[in-house]
């Protein structure tokens, strides 16, 4: 050590590591906050960039993160799509009557219990409909369809009942089944139908023929095998109306011309067909739709599908309720087309003609039905 105080002391000596090599210390000034939130890179140590420039390297893209993906957007797509089934499905129930609910019985628990479905088909269009002969909305009108579904419990059948059937109509007398729809709304074609079959009837479901055409386009159509049917439904299509001209074989048809099909009464290829077979007609459609359901090339549409199917119907049944009965019927497979056989005519009060069953095809029939 020197004693001149004008000179500094000299330097320490560096401290050897174990190795022989110098031992440095990094000092590392903190980063500006804004220069932080830019990204701004920052030093570490030696080596090391953290920030923008310098982050990690991305994981690379594998199978398995893409399936992860896929499986995290279709369970949102099909999320979304619930929900607004569900909504739907809550606006249009509120629009059933009150005398229609309390005219049904009491069922059990869809899925797993067996329920009878009244399908209901009324002819009633919406106001500045070009069909001629169809009754505005929320005046009277008769129904177009009758059919009968059994689902739930692994049990499936399907009855239809031709609309020229005469039945005694509870406060009216005889006349065509059609026509309880018209004089007291769906609780009497309930309570009608009910004392015919001498049977219960546990869940309501009204189609709606002027959203029906808009479900099957929602589904992107559906595809119906059918026999030779030609007809001119209201003037046809040049008219404003529908025209149906097809052969033999499978069918793709938009949703007008599946409503056109349901609705064929005079089918110029079968002079001599008459309900019976436009009630098979109408049970093919309902297998199309269900097929179409199901189908891969639905899931792409769900969300709109969703939407659509409760806006074709109106049903006590609340949104829940419903897609238990859509899973009641696709577990349990396709019933056989099924109509409750005419064995006679009658005339009905108005001067018109009707069919007849006789009583013991109409307990036959039921039996089918319900499986005993």
């Amino acid at each position: 050590m020197s004693d001149d105080p004008g000179r500094s002391p000299p330097p320490a000596p560096r401290r050897e590591t174990r190795r022989g090599r110098p031992e440095y210390k990094v000092y590392r000034s903190r980063p500006r906050l804004l220069e932080r939130r830019r990204g701004r890179p920052e030093f570490s140590g030696p080596g090391t960039l953290r920030g923008h420039a310098g982050r990690r390297r991305a994981r690379p893209v594998n199978a398995g993160r893409v399936l992860r993906y896929l499986a995290a957007a279709l369970a949102v797509w099909v999320v979304l799509s619930l929900a607004l089934f569900l909504v739907s499905a809550q606006i249009e129930e509120a629009k059933m009557p009150s005398s229609a609910e309390r005219a049904l019985d009491i069922g059990g628990i869809m899925p797993f219990a067996p329920n009878t479905i009244l399908v209901l088909g009324s002819d009633a269009r919406a106001r500045g409909s070009r069909e001629r002969g169809a009754n505005v909305v929320g005046q009277p009108s008769r129904s177009d369809t009758i059919m009968l579904l059994r689902a739930g419990g692994l049990t499936s059948a399907r009855l239809s009942i031709p609309r020229d059937t005469v039945v005694d109509i509870p406060g009216h007398g005889d006349d065509k089944v059609n026509v309880a729809y018209a004089l007291g709304g769906p609780a009497l074609a309930i309570t009608t139908i009910k004392r015919y079959l001498g049977l219960d009837i546990n869940h309501l479901i009204e189609v709606n023929f002027d959203n029906f055409p808009r479900f099957i386009d929602a589904l992107g159509g559906i595809n119906v095998h059918t026999r030779c049917v030609k007809a001119r439904l209201d003037g046809g299509d040049a008219n404003g109306g529908t025209t149906i001209n097809l052969h033999s074989g499978v069918h793709h048809l938009d949703g007008r011309h599946a409503l056109g099909l349901a609705r064929v009464r005079k089918n110029s290829c079968a002079p001599g067909e008459g309900d019976i077979q436009r009630a098979a007609r109408q049970q093919a459609i309902l297998s199309a739709i269900k097929h179409r359901l199901v189908s891969p090339a639905t899931l792409l549409r769900l969300p709109w599908v969703s939407w659509a199917a409760p806006k074709a119907i109106r049903t006590d049944m609340s949104g829940p309720t419903l897609l238990a009965l859509f899973a009641a019927i696709e577990t349990s497979g396709t019933p056989p087309t099924r109509v409750l056989p005419a064995t006679g005519y009658a005339t009905t009060p108005g001067g018109g003609a009707g069919l007849t069953a006789s009583d013991e095809d109409r307990r036959a029939a039921v039996r089918r039905f319900l499986a005993r």
